[in-house]
């Protein structure tokens, strides 16, 4: 055992410590201060909860105290995963640095960036940050780590599984080379062993005994039920939680998804318990901690990575709705409880669905926890909605099950606004005459008289067939000079340009003379697609024969 007076730290600070009721220093403590307060780099590779905290805190108090900060340029950094760790550390370095004249920032997201500036631009000593907030400061030209002197880097595997690698990365490289680096990590997968040998400077390897097994004061127990259906978990839970005394209690979930699941089942129970997992806004997830800590709430339902390294004092339960899906992470989260020499006692829920993972939690603490059986429940008759029986009910309101495909598929009601009559079948017999004078189309109507003597197609040359009523012998009209329009505009009057009428008008042939609008009337009427053998004698056209078929060609000059 190693006291602290034993460790070289200043009297300010072991008085600090004192306060604060330490006495002891733990394994990981005791190594890595000496070697942290000669500014050596240090490698520890420990788990949560074993004092790493205090192990990077303690002598950046000491080293620190000596100078002063500038605006913009803080002289230590501390990158941690998650918000709450990153709040943790900065209450910790408050209690350990009190008396000193050193200043400090917390830097994480959900929170105001202007209160954040105004600390930076008086200038701090120490900035406490998760990645993603402390880039997003120095990219609005807020922040400058030249003048960084201590880098501290907690729970790097942490940061490796929640994507944080190329920020740490950069921020490794905007900070000045030599510094000195205090780096640690439960475990040391190849990528986080790269990172090591790239930025760190013949590092000091510090490895703290991993424990295996589980502190004395905590009694495990294991809760086997023989379905995988989540509500059959859900009632589980409740039953373990009202026959014991529970003080409080804090409830881990595998997914984020099922942490509000479950904490909206137990407050639809009437239990006191609130959710806390990375998607919340940091306000909410700050309240709640602090509403567990202060004892206002009594169940905490949390994932591993918003409840890790959390230092929550006098938990007396821990429930494992999930069994774990490493290891490792079941010895951290019954962690919370037994702690200070105090009593606590945990439950782990397992299905059929989780002896893979049960093993190998099993295989790690040695020893297996005692079985306890609720008696009395029909396990089998316990079944969960399914999601897509739920979506069906609440959305377009089909059948129970049916998918959103089925639904889609299914005829939808035409709405009907009044009393409308069936349409009665089409008969041409009694169908009345076209007349004459017929309204005008309104995309020809609209169709600028001016177009090129191009055809827009073969049959016709674009323009509307004669009128029937007055088809005039072409050969026998007069040519005559259109007149003129009336009206204040002048337009060109309609011209026929059919497929030869253009072409032998530009040959110098004689054209049948007459007034236009005589030798050819457009006809407004819509087309018949029905067989009509009209007086014209041309069968398939009828009264619709285009005026270049009608007339015969005009003779040929001898000259």
């Amino acid at each position: 055992m190693t006291e602290f007076s034993e460790l070289g730290l200043s009297p300010a600070t072991l008085q600090a410590v004192a306060d604060t009721g330490y006495t002891t220093a733990t394994p990981i403590q005791a190594e890595a201060i000496p070697y942290a307060l000669h500014g050596s780099d240090v490698l520890g590779i420990a788990q949560t909860g074993t004092g790493k905290t205090a192990a990077f805190t303690l002598p950046m108090i000491d080293r620190l105290k000596a100078g002063r900060s500038k605006a913009r340029m803080p002289r230590a950094l501390v990158i941690e995963p998650t918000r709450e760790l990153a709040d943790q550390v900065a209450s910790s370095f408050e209690k350990y640095a009190k008396g000193q004249k050193l200043s400090w920032a917390l830097l994480i997201g959900g929170v105001s960036f202007s209160d954040q500036e105004l600390k930076l631009d008086r200038g701090v000593d120490v900035l406490i940050a998760t990645p993603g907030r402390l880039l997003d400061h120095f990219e609005r030209g807020k922040l400058l780590m030249t003048g960084v002197q201590m880098l501290v880097v907690d729970e790097a595997d942490r940061m490796l599984d929640m994507g944080f690698i190329p920020d740490l990365e950069r921020i490794f490289k905007l900070t000045p080379v030599k510094k000195q680096t205090l780096f640690f990590s439960a475990t040391m997968p190849p990528e986080i062993t790269r990172l090591t040998k790239q930025f760190l400077n013949d590092p000091i390897r510090i490895e703290a005994s991993r424990p295996a097994t589980t502190a004395e004061t905590i009694t495990q127990y294991l809760v086997r039920i023989p379905t995988t259906d989540q509500k059959a978990k859900r009632t589980a839970l409740r039953m373990l939680i009202e026959r014991d005394d529970v003080k409080n209690g804090i409830v881990f979930c595998n997914r984020k998804s099922e942490v509000d699941v479950v904490a909206k089942s137990l407050k639809t129970h009437g239990m006191d318990a609130a959710p806390i997992h990375g998607d919340l806004d940091q306000q909410t997830r700050m309240r709640t901690l602090e509403s567990f800590r202060n004892g206002s709430l009594k169940l905490l339902v949390a994932s591993d990575v918003a409840a890790r390294g959390l230092d929550i004092p006098d938990v007396s339960h821990v429930f494992n709705f999930d069994v774990p899906h490493h290891a490792d992470d079941y010895v951290h989260r019954i962690g919370r409880t037994g702690r200070a020499g105090k009593l606590g006692q945990t439950f782990m829920i397992a299905t059929p669905a989780d002896t893979r993972n049960l093993d190998k939690v099993l295989k790690l603490i040695g020893k297996a926890p005692e079985e306890v059986k609720l008696e009395g429940v029909d396990w089998a008759s316990i079944k969960d909605e399914p999601r897509s029986a739920r979506g069906g009910e609440r959305g377009r309101g089909g059948p129970r099950g049916a998918s959103s495909r089925d639904r889609d598929r299914r005829p939808r009601p035409v709405p009907v606004h009044g009393e409308v009559a069936p349409m009665a079948p089409f008969d041409p017999s009694t169908a009345p005459p076209p007349s004459a004078e017929a309204a005008p189309r309104p995309e020809r109507a609209e169709r600028p008289p001016e177009r090129s003597g191009r055809t827009r197609g073969r049959r016709g040359g674009g323009e509307p067939r004669p009128a029937p009523e007055a088809p005039a012998p072409v050969e026998a009209e007069a040519r005559a000079p259109a007149p003129e329009p009336e009206g204040p505009a002048r337009e060109r009057p309609e011209r026929h340009r059919g497929p030869r009428g253009d072409r032998d008008r530009s040959r110098g042939r004689p054209q049948p003379e007459g007034p236009r609008e005589e030798r050819h009337q457009p006809d407004r009427r819509p087309r018949s697609r029905e067989r009509d053998d009209g007086d014209d004698g041309v069968v398939g056209f009828g009264r619709d024969v285009p005026a270049f078929l009608s007339r015969p060609p005009p003779p040929r000059s001898d000259d």
